[in-house]
């Protein structure tokens, strides 16, 4: 089972104005967990996403990335988000860098790397994903599922303890959600910590370790997959669950 805490939240609570997006969480992701991260639209999902890797800033709670809170700004803070890698919805690739520069350009400026070594890391990264023959390519000539499959690349490039994933099919034509699922199952299996917000209930089910479900800011259930799909306790998971597993 999962290792040492890697991501704590503890009572943490996050505004836009009066909207009390975050309301009190508490969450623990150990070293090697996947926890899949679900709940009706506006339950403050992606806040809680975006507040782990700082994107987003809260107003009270303390936030822990390997037993170290999350730094303010400046040089700590990229190191920070090189830590913890993230795909979002849309792929946010360079659009004027080819997918080898758009995977190096890190490693080179955050990392430290040599120009030969981030290159070279970044083709086995390509490999990985199933995009080797897309590196001398620019982002608009590849497949929405081959752009998410690059944007996950440059984010291990970093070498990151974790990596935060935002909806990251929900842009997809249907036929490339698959393609780019299955290179977060691999990843899963390979022994990275994840948490994953999305819609993909067979990913839940078959890739977590815990599915945490959201409503209303607040964390509602945090459960194994099993249990949660088939016996949630709260009203509000059982309403989600008939209303997105019937249609």
């Amino acid at each position: 089972m999962a290792g040492d805490p890697l991501i704590e939240l503890r009572d943490v609570n996050k505004y836009f104005g009066d909207l009390h997006v975050l309301q009190d969480i508490d969450l623990t992701v150990g070293k090697g967990e996947v926890v899949v991260v679900i709940g009706p639209s506006g339950s403050g999902k992606s806040t809680l996403c975006r507040a782990i890797n700082r994107l987003e800033t809260v107003q009270s709670g303390t936030i822990l990335l390997d037993g170290q809170p999350l730094p303010a700004e400046g040089k700590e803070l990229a190191r920070l988000r090189a830590e913890v890698g993230m795909v979002f919805q849309s792929f946010n690739l360079f659009a004027h860098k080819t997918v080898l520069q758009n995977l190096s350009l890190g490693q080179v400026k955050v990392r430290g790397r040599k120009k030969d070594d981030a290159d070279r890391r970044s083709r086995e990264l390509l490999e990985r994903v199933g995009v080797a023959d897309q590196a001398d390519k620019y982002p608009a000539q590849l497949s929405g599922g081959q752009q998410q499959r690059v944007a996950i690349a440059r984010a291990l490039a970093m070498e990151p303890k974790a990596m935060l994933f935002d909806e990251p099919t929900s842009a997809l034509d249907p036929e490339m959600i698959n393609e780019v699922l299955e290179v977060m199952r691999q990843l899963a299996r390979d022994g990275m910590t994840m948490i994953v917000v999305t819609h993909e209930m067979g990913f839940a089910r078959s890739a977590a370790n815990r599915v945490v479900f959201m409503a209303d800011g607040r964390i509602v259930e945090d459960r194994s997959p099993d249990e949660f799909f088939t016996h949630p306790s709260s009203e509000r998971a059982r309403d989600f669950l008939s209303k997105i597993l019937h249609h």
